[in-house]
């Protein structure tokens, strides 16, 4: 045959089928030939080669449904996913919910961690500071003190106060204050025909400390008591 190829079946020696004119050859179809059946489809994207595939919804045993079948499965399937959508927003939400827990809870260790160092810190300060207001306040020693230590000492006990400031540690040391037991321990009472003054402070023994409301140590005081 003019232009086809012709290829001989498998199964006898070259030599027998070449001989065999009875054989019946396999034909093998050109390009041009394939090319001339094939016609492809264009798309947005182009040219291409294959057609898009259609899918069609069918029963169990393969027949398509009615189109009032098809309405039905799409609004179940859509009830699927609405519901399924409603599990995942609910579980992100509760999840962010625990992640913002969880991120306060954090916080708030980190400030417990930072306030009772600075506790177990100003506890160990304590005789130090202590000596210092021991020192002011025997004022007949003091005053015996040359003026150049006096301002040294000072200076001292300054820097160190600054110090603690800064940390947000706060003396109680005020006086003629309303008693708070919270943060004051009354040591005695002293009478007074002053009304105005009952259950004031009268004098500060020992200062006291305290972190924000956190009390290291309360002041002992002497309190005022009203007596017509």
């Amino acid at each position: 045959m003019k232009d086809e190829e012709i290829i001989y079946s498998e199964g006898a020696p070259i030599e027998d089928q070449v001989n065999n004119s009875k054989e019946v050859p396999l034909i093998v179809p050109d390009e041009k030939s394939i090319t001339d059946h094939y016609e492809p489809f264009a798309t947005a994207n182009g040219i291409h080669g294959e057609p898009e595939m259609t899918y069609v919804e069918t029963t169990e045993d393969g027949e398509d449904l009615s189109s009032k079948d098809v309405t039905k499965k799409i609004r179940e399937d859509l009830k699927v996913c609405r519901q399924e959508k409603e599990e995942y927003l609910t579980g992100w939400q509760r999840a962010k919910a625990d992640y913002v827990n969880l991120q306060k809870e954090l916080d708030l260790a980190r400030t417990n961690i930072s306030i009772l160092t600075k506790e177990k810190m100003v506890e160990k300060l304590l005789p130090a500071l202590d000596s210092f207001e021991m020192a002011f306040s025997n004022k007949e020693h003091w005053e015996k003190i040359d003026k150049d230590w006096q301002d040294g000492i000072t200076s001292i006990y300054q820097q160190l106060l600054s110090g603690l400031e800064k940390s947000g540690i706060e003396k109680i040391d005020k006086i003629e204050v309303p008693f708070d037991p919270s943060i004051h321990q009354s040591i005695s009472i002293v009478n007074t025909d002053d009304e105005k003054k009952d259950h004031t402070v009268e004098k500060v023994l020992q200062v006291g400390y305290k972190i924000g409301e956190r009390v290291i140590r309360p002041a002992k005081v002497t309190i005022y008591e009203y007596k017509k």
